[in-house]
């Protein structure tokens, strides 16, 4: 790759942006050696069928949608008092959580793995840091994150240490006054905003024995483009749980995986999408079996409306150390109109023959025949086929543990039906 991404991302940009937040010398080493090596790096890989590629993030305009120093946003980041539960750069002035943050940053996903993730090692302002100490059980982990300027980029890095457990709900979104800003200016003819840019990286080391369960909604607004990663390293007989749903933004790219590094270690993924009006959803959701016993299963669930897309790829890849593995993998989008598209691809990668397996994925519509039944036993049409619509989502639902993700997930799904 040879094109510029955005002509004011500079050294001195990211030398300012680390003297606002007094960084030290460590992290503006790596926000600039990001920099440096942001133009020669790809675009994360996207999937393309024959004629086709599905997702073309080198087409967005980062000279409209990024905007490096004028970056803010709500948050709200909250926990028990047995966690530490501190902003990025609050956490980088206490003596323990610095050295914490100084040991982890970067240590699961690699700034550098790709244009994308060195764009928001370079640029981003704010990030959270929880970490729950040995031993300590820990529910009601909140993050809530309302983007108030054209873009922003944020960092998570969670840290457990030996047989603890902690469960984690984040939220993201646009704030009211963002969206109402947009409309005032379209109703008013004025020039509307070029979209914004989310971008957000989230590290987990669950150490050993220890249970997380990271849970997430996206719900940005439809003018935002969301690029986000999230990686968790599961070391010996620990578990790292993803939920993942996603209703909001234009375009979302999303890539959730967990590295089975130790024996014993377990992950699920499960993700729920909903897309309509053009919306554009391309969702990895993968794992790496590398010590023995592991255990992974990843389930998602989707419905597009309109001329919305959606496109899945999940991996299982069980290394040659990988004795003893269980891994399975389903995904099911069901499609509303004939303008909508989807494509899935599951993959399953398998260098040890001490392995159960199975992986599938369909992309349909509503099944006829059920409609027909409901209808002609009075149902109008409609609510028959919200009616499935939502029965669609149970088996998704019914994996997210956090009560209060699972109600607000059936409340924005049935608030799209209407």
């Amino acid at each position: 790759m040879s094109t510029q991404l955005h002509q004011d991302i500079s050294e001195e940009t990211v030398r300012q942006l680390a003297d606002e937040h007094d960084e030290p010398e460590w992290l503006l080493q790596t926000r600039l050696d990001a920099l440096d090596a942001l133009e020669a790096l790809d675009y994360p890989s996207v999937i393309e069928t024959p004629g086709r590629k599905w997702t073309n993030l080198e087409d967005l305009d980062f000279e409209a949608l990024v905007d490096p120093l004028t970056q803010t946003e709500q948050k709200d980041q909250v926990g028990p008092e047995d966690v530490e539960v501190a902003s990025f750069h609050e956490a980088l002035q206490d003596d323990d959580l610095a050295e914490l943050v100084e040991e982890h940053f970067g240590s699961i996903v690699d700034p550098q793995q790709n244009r994308l993730t060195a764009l928001s090692t370079t640029l981003f302002t704010t990030g959270t840091v929880v970490y729950v100490p040995a031993g300590v059980d820990a529910e009601d982990v909140t993050i809530r994150t309302s983007m108030t300027s054209r873009s922003l980029f944020n960092y998570t890095l969670v840290v457990t240490e030996s047989n603890s457990s902690v469960t984690i709900l984040e939220r993201q979104d646009t704030s009211e006054d963002s969206e109402a800003r947009s409309a005032s200016e379209s109703a008013s003819g004025e020039a509307a905003s070029d979209g914004r840019y989310y971008s957000g990286v989230v590290e987990v080391d669950a150490g050993e024995n220890s249970y997380v369960q990271y849970g997430s909604l996206q719900d940005f607004d439809e003018d935002t483009y969301n690029y986000t990663v999230k990686r968790g390293d599961a070391t010996t007989y620990s578990t790292v749980d993803w939920i993942e749903g996603n209703l909001g933004s234009r375009l979302t790219k999303t890539s959730v995986s967990t590295e089975l590094n130790g024996d014993g270690s377990e992950t699920k993924i499960v993700g729920a999408f909903f897309g309509h009006d053009g919306q554009h959803f391309d969702l990895d959701s993968k794992v790496w079996h590398r010590g023995e016993h592991t255990t992974a299963d990843l389930v998602t669930r989707g419905v597009i409306d309109d001329d919305a897309r959606s496109v899945y790829e999940g991996v299982q890849d069980v290394g040659e150390d990988a004795w003893d593995t269980s891994s399975y993998q389903r995904e099911n989008t069901l499609m509303l109109s004939d303008e909508s598209e989807a494509d899935a691809s599951p993959k399953l990668i398998i260098n040890n023959h001490d392995t159960e397996a199975s992986h599938s994925a369909t992309v349909g519509q509503v099944d006829e025949e059920t409609l027909f039944y409901m209808e002609n036993r009075g149902v109008p049409e409609q609510l028959a086929t919200d009616m499935l619509v939502e029965g669609f989502f149970v088996p998704v639902l019914e994996e997210v543990e956090v009560e209060e993700l699972r109600e607000d997930l059936q409340t924005r799904i049935h608030e799209r039906l209407q």
